[in-house]
């Protein structure tokens, strides 16, 4: 929150944003090209992996996957990376957990967008419709970094403007109905300012097509039922499997294609958070890189074959999801689990088992030798992207809130059925639980899981094996540090 009267100054880039500098917000905003590396800069926490006072490492899909029933925090022991520990046995605590880290990076965002949307009205020779475009993706921008506050914290501050240095400490936790009606305000107003698709050279940039998506999604998480299936047929089309009017998506033929590096910004990606292997970074650059380091966090410990460049081990996939997945005889188990075990033995290989080991990694963010960097340090290169939002997952979220409004059940059984014949699966009854378990299978380790079990009211349930306590665990402790001398309260149940 003490950023709020800095700007840092970024490369022309949504997909390499280096920092250049600071400059004082007075002396800026001078020129369409200040303007626009300030836009950058909103852009740019997106895409960032450390976070908190020490710069520790945070991404999304490592801790929310150990929190989950889908996999377990792993590593090379029970200390290792702690933050992703603590939330995986649920022994957080106000200084232990991965809390700093998501609190310092959307809490920034929200300081940069505040700051770019506060000065586009001002800013000499920029065009209307580029301040008009500009402003529709920094509020989209706020809009998601506030998404991700409330559903992490519930308990936020409501920041909407630049704030003077002498208030930041007096401000108090907004009611989460303040955050999430801000945050529909926000989205509201991007939708008609973004264009519905984006050129190939602008590819990272904020559509419309993502911001009712993400409405969609808001709406569903408020249990505005209607509302949210009305934003997602949007988005969704009137046929399911086919190619969605205004926004070009469709289902990609093959499950295993969307997450190949190759290709990228495919036509099932809605919100697609790009990451390159072209800076050619080191440890050096430790603040600074946009390699996806998820890649290495996630791989086998000590293994390498033709296909497989090694990892560090962590996120071992829970036996859970492995048996559920071969019960149920599903397609998508061979392009989302690896089983190591039995791959070594085939190979006449060794691994070193991680801490909490199963045998099983994920394959949707595997190491891939063909991905190795060939400059720079290779565990801070790798190119893949995180797809946050996909068409397989409004189409769910959509048949979900059909069937919670109890209103078109046709509908919902043509979208669920359109995700299955993807991979061959016959249709299902369109339930609720159908639905679940879809979500389960479809989107494993993308970072859905834990969200859905605490909103779905399962998670004291599915995770009580790691120890979950409900009625605390659903939200994260506040960071110790922003209690000290501000007005803030700490989340129930934690010190």
């Amino acid at each position: 929150m003490l950023g709020m009267g800095v700007l840092i100054s970024c490369k022309k880039s949504f997909l390499e944003t280096t920092p250049k500098g600071e400059f004082l917000e007075s002396n800026y905003y001078q020129t369409p090209a200040e303007a626009f590396s300030g836009l950058v800069a909103a852009y740019d926490p997106m895409v960032t992996e450390t976070g908190g006072a020490d710069q520790t490492y945070t991404c999304p899909l490592g801790p929310l996957n150990s929190a989950s029933d889908d996999a377990y925090a792993g590593g090379g022991g029970s200390t290792d990376t702690p933050d992703w520990q603590v939330w995986n046995n649920y022994t957080l605590s106000s200084t232990q957990g991965p809390q700093a880290g998501f609190w310092t990076i959307n809490f920034l965002g929200v300081s940069r967008t505040n700051t770019i949307l506060s000065q586009l009205g001002n800013v000499p020779g920029l065009s209307a419709a580029l301040a008009t475009r500009y402003t529709g993706e920094a509020l989209f921008l706020r809009a998601h970094y506030y998404f991700d506050l409330v559903r992490l914290f519930k308990n936020v501050p409501l920041i909407n403007k630049p704030l003077d240095p002498s208030v930041i400490y007096n401000q108090p936790q907004a009611a989460p109905s303040a955050v999430y009606a801000q945050i529909e305000s926000d989205l509201t107003a991007a939708i008609a300012d973004l264009p519905a698709t984006v050129a190939t050279s602008e590819n990272g940039r904020v559509t419309g097509g993502a911001a009712v998506a993400l409405l969609g999604k808001v709406y569903l998480y408020e249990q505005k039922w209607a509302q949210a299936a009305t934003e997602f047929a949007l988005v969704n089309g009137p046929t399911p499997g086919g190619v969605t009017p205004t926004y070009n998506y469709q289902l990609q033929a093959k499950f295993a294609s969307i997450f190949d590096p190759n290709n990228k910004f495919n036509s099932e990606a809605i919100f697609e958070i790009p990451h390159t292997a072209t800076q050619n970074y080191s440890w050096n650059n430790w603040d600074s890189f946009k390699g996806n380091v998820y890649v290495q966090m996630s791989g086998p410990r000590d293994f390498s074959d033709a296909t497989y460049a090694g990892g560090w081990g962590f996120n071992p996939i829970t036996k859970q999801l492995h048996d559920a997945m071969q019960a149920a005889n599903d397609p998508r188990y061979g392009y989302t689990i690896l089983n190591l075990d039995s791959l070594s033995a085939l190979e006449h290989k060794t691994y070193t088992p991680s801490y909490q080991n199963t045998g099983y990694f994920s394959l949707k963010y595997a190491p891939l030798t063909k991905f190795k960097s060939a400059t720079g340090t290779v565990e801070l290169n790798y190119p893949n992207d995180y797809i946050e939002i996909r068409l397989a997952d409004t189409y769910l979220m959509e048949a979900e809130a059909l069937l919670q409004s109890g209103s078109n059940a046709t509908r919902a059984l043509a979208l669920l059925t359109a995700v299955r014949a993807r991979v061959g699966l016959a249709p299902v009854p369109a339930t609720l639980a159908n639905v679940y378990n879809e979500r389960r299978f479809e989107l494993a380790l993308e970072g859905h899981r834990w969200f859905d079990l605490v909103r779905w009211g399962q998670a004291a349930t599915a995770l009580s094996f790691k120890g979950f306590t409900a009625n605390k665990n659903e939200i994260l402790p506040i960071p110790l540090n922003e209690l000290s001398n501000t007005k803030l309260v700490q989340n129930p149940g934690y010190q």
